[in-house]
């Protein structure tokens, strides 16, 4: 059986755009094998159940292949099977404004402001 690095998989079947941006998150801890944290080198097969943060998105994905290549994005979509639960969308602006005469925002809130301005 061949092995397969977490981080080259994420890379081969399209969850992410660089190698690189996958091992950054697994150095982060941002990826979960079968429910634990792992380094970027642990090998995947299939079956196994990855859990990842892309952004402010969770992703849940069952390896059903391993390519042994770059693919198509359209075979690569057929070597997992996505079991993301539906999330629903929060408008950050909503959750940022602030009532009118609920006194000065705070050093964070300030931060989330001109966050969303630039």
């Amino acid at each position: 059986m061949e092995r397969h690095r977490i981080d080259h998989w994420l890379k081969l079947v399209c969850l992410f755009k660089h190698r690189a941006d996958a091992t950054d998150a697994c150095r982060g801890g941002l990826v979960k094998l079968n429910g634990l944290r792992v380094k970027p080198a642990t090998p995947v097969k299939p079956g196994d159940v990855v859990e990842f943060y892309l952004g402010s998105h969770f992703r849940k994905v069952v390896v059903q292949g391993l390519p042994e290549s770059n693919v198509s994005k359209e075979l690569a979509r057929t070597m997992y099977v996505d079991e993301t639960p539906h999330q629903e969308r929060v408008d950050p602006l909503t959750t940022i404004l602030r009532d009118r005469g609920t006194g000065r925002p705070t050093k964070k809130e300030r931060r989330d402001i001109e966050k969303l301005r630039s």
